[in-house]
């Protein structure tokens, strides 16, 4: 089995926390996932190791294993997990481990389960005869493994726009064997979001949606606060009146008090985004006044704020 330094395809030391592998995870899978690099051929191998290694290293017990036996770890958990009755049945052909009399067993690159139990019970390659019948102790190993083979998380990159992410959205994904599943995103959905679907990942793992919501032209979000500029004249900010706001579901009426200036920003509670955890509740909605002034004004009109100029004076 080729070696794979797992530490170095995460780029974390070895006494690296769970922590810090997660996060270190977390940011190559968004970096190298395959719908956000197409055009690079290298990006899906590298995603295959990343989540490779996050398997081992998120798992305490697989990892003490892999920090012991490195490429060999795998072989040693299918042997029973005890070292001595490991190492003592395989001799020689163990890896780095101490035996009994103190001396140290080198590592076989060539390591083949099948071997292994042909050792144990001194029979020739290929299988022994028990009541008449051949059996193969690669196949019957090759079962084993199989049975014993662990479900993995996988995770997926979604991007939905900010009014999907306000109504609540789905996306219909498909899987190379042919599988496909509908995921729903919930409302409120943020950047950083992270939608469980369990048993909808490998071999009965989880599937974890990483949510990005896209920036939005109109409004900048604040958590579930939203932001605004709305283009007010400059006769209804010196006069006063009422304007049009545009929110994310809908329009309002909003009164300029007489002498707004430019920048006044007036809060519209509850005009936000919907909560994750409790939808009903919405945050709120800012709207900062942006005092827009006439052009191409006539001579009439110029004549005018002269003489408001004037009275000013």
């Amino acid at each position: 089995m080729e070696y794979k330094d797992y530490y170095s395809i995460l780029g974390v030391p070895k006494t690296a926390s769970q922590d810090d592998i997660k996060k270190a995870y977390r940011k190559l899978a968004r970096k190298y996932h395959p719908d956000l690099n197409k055009d690079d051929p290298q990006a899906e191998q590298r995603f295959k190791d990343a989540n490779e290694a996050n398997e081992v290293l998120s798992d305490a017990e697989k990892r003490k294993m892999y920090d012991q036996f490195g490429s060999q770890w795998q072989q040693y958990q299918r042997a029973g997990g005890q070292p001595d009755d490991f190492w003592s049945q395989w001799g020689a052909q163990g890896r780095g481990a101490q035996g009994a009399r103190g001396q140290t067993r080198t590592a076989n690159p060539g390591f083949d389960p099948s071997d292994f139990f042909e050792s144990l019970f001194g029979q020739q390659m290929g299988g022994r005869t028990a009541g008449g019948q051949t059996v193969n102790f690669s196949d019957l190993f090759g079962q084993q493994t199989q049975t014993i083979r662990r479900s993995r998380d996988v995770e997926h990159l979604i991007e939905i726009s900010l009014a999907e992410a306000f109504y609540g959205t789905s996306r219909n994904i498909q899987w190379e064997d042919g599988r496909s599943i509908e995921a729903k995103i919930p409302r409120g959905a943020k950047t950083g979001s992270r939608v469980r679907l369990k048993g909808q990942g490998q071999d009965g793992g989880h599937l974890y949606l990483s949510i990005k919501v896209q920036a939005d032209k109109q409004f900048e979000r604040d958590e579930d606060d939203l932001k605004t500029a709305v283009p007010v004249d400059l006769y209804t900010a010196i006069l006063g009146g009422q304007i049009d706001v545009p929110t994310i579901d809908k329009s309002v009426k909003l009164t300029i008090p007489a002498g707004t200036a430019n920048g006044k920003q007036f809060r519209l509670r509850g005009l936000g985004m919907p909560n994750l955890k409790n939808p009903e509740e919405r945050g709120n909605l800012y709207a900062t006044v942006a005092v827009q002034l006439p052009t191409n004004l006539s001579d009439e009109e110029k004549e005018l704020f002269e003489k408001l100029r004037s009275l000013r004076e």
